[in-house]
């Protein structure tokens, strides 16, 4: 076993196990066989080896555990705009965030920044017609993203804990790349004013948009927004624009293209 794979690639095969993830999408994750996985666990239980990482990742809220505020800021944004927790099996639930297929740097992103906020995370990445899914499991995910709940979150409340919005207050960037790079886009706008002469000339500017049916998500990014000085319109009702060349700079500085 320790010859053909690390002593890691063990240990986290082993933690998603305990975690509920079935053997075979076990085996597919960490690119080895279906009985690979199964004989790792009965060695490791025939053998009575103590496994160094415990019975589980400890959570921030039910056991005090180290959170890291920055990642989490941006996670939080991916997960009010393109995210969902599910239950599996055994008391674990699986956070899902997706992003559009063509942007693979983002993946890795997301995948990155889960893995900041569970340290012990082993993000796949599953891939659909046009969207991708990078998924962890966690007994823990409800307890991090407390906004969980049954139905769609537009017809639900969402509202941020006290201890999230001190996070959000500290860190209103990442949230907000989180959110744009989820339900928002930016790009090239284009409008045509009149002339001296009697015709109408066309000009470009470049423009963030987020669509989001919840008024509390929107709500959320526009309390962002404001505390970093960042003007913003409703051009439609389920649509927060950001349009004057000064806060599209200032969004530059942290959001960006998609890639």
């Amino acid at each position: 076993m320790g010859r053909f794979r690390s002593r890691e690639t063990v240990e986290s095969a082993l933690r998603m196990s305990d975690d509920g993830v079935l053997d075979r999408v076990n085996a597919e994750i960490h690119g080895v066989a279906l009985r690979t996985i199964r004989t790792w666990r009965r060695r490791y239980r025939l053998e009575g080896r103590v496994r160094t990482d415990g019975p589980g990742t400890p959570c921030p809220r039910c056991d005090g555990a180290e959170l890291d505020e920055p990642a989490y800021a941006l996670l939080l944004g991916w997960y009010l705009g393109d995210g969902h927790i599910v239950a599996a099996r055994r008391g674990v639930y699986t956070l899902q965030i997706a992003n559009d297929q063509k942007y693979p740097v983002l993946d890795q992103e997301i995948a990155a920044t889960i893995r900041r906020v569970k340290a012990t995370a082993s993000p796949c990445l599953r891939g659909g017609s046009a969207a991708v899914r990078i998924e962890a499991r966690w007994k823990h995910w409800p307890c991090v993203f407390p906004q969980h709940g049954p139905g769609r979150k537009h017809q639900r409340r969402i509202e941020l804990r006290g201890w999230q919005r001190e996070i959000v207050r500290r860190e209103p960037e990442l949230l907000l790349r989180g959110l744009f790079h989820s339900d928002g886009c930016r790009f090239v706008n284009w409008a045509t004013k009149p002339t001296r002469d009697g015709g109408r000339k066309r000009y470009e500017y470049l423009r963030y948009v987020f669509s989001n049916e919840s008024a509390d998500i929107r709500l959320i990014l526009t309390d962002a927004l404001d505390q970093l000085g960042i003007p913003w319109r409703c051009p439609r009702p389920n649509v927060v624009a950001v349009s004057r060349r000064e806060a599209v700079v200032a969004l530059d500085g942290f959001v960006g293209p998609k890639s």
